[in-house]
């Protein structure tokens, strides 16, 4: 099996026999997260079973939690069921959960993190997520992401935050993949 890239930036699998059905990816305009509160990825069409939410040393003014956040016509803002653990060596596991949103238990100004998190439809409006970052200047700190949402409606958006929704983005680049 092999992965080619078309000339408008699609990656598709090819087996000996041609496409296997349906596995695009298809990459997003890559979003400066140096400046605002969020940043959003919209217009994702509704046949999307999975999204990668990818960070290129992403950090923040403060210490908020980065927070994912999924839509349908809006975003939505409860309703999630999300855990986040920060390990570090020599240090006790953090842990951190949340309601509004897919938690990620990185926030500090001090950490540029890096990593992603997918994002998958496991049935109807069922989104389950799984992530794994690093802080890239500590080479011992990481972070776990998982959880469930459910939407009123067909996913169309990806809104990145954090916790507080003050906080602001002052480094690094935010991607998403989508198939």
């Amino acid at each position: 099996m092999a992965i080619t890239i078309s000339g408008s930036g699609t990656m598709q699998q090819m087996a000996s026999g041609g496409i296997t059905g349906g596995a695009t990816l298809t990459a997003m305009t890559a979003q400066a997260s140096t400046s605002g509160t969020s940043i959003d990825f919209t217009s994702i069409p509704s046949w999307v079973k999975r999204i990668t939410v990818m960070f290129n040393s992403v950090s923040t003014s403060g210490t908020a939690q980065p927070l994912f956040q999924l839509g349908a016509g809006s975003v939505t803002t409860s309703g999630y069921v999300t855990t986040s653990s920060r390990l570090q060596d020599s240090v006790s596991p953090a842990v951190a959960s949340s309601t509004a949103g897919f938690i990620l238990n990185g926030g500090s100004a001090s950490n540029a993190i890096s990593g992603a998190i997918q994002i998958t439809n496991i049935t109807g409006n069922i989104w389950v997520a799984q992530g794994v970052f690093a802080a890239t200047a500590v080479s011992t700190l990481s972070f776990t992401s998982s959880g469930i949402s459910t939407l009123s409606g067909t996913l169309d958006r990806v809104r990145i935050t954090t916790t507080n929704g003050t906080d602001t983005f002052d480094a690094g680049s935010i991607n998403i993949l989508y198939e």
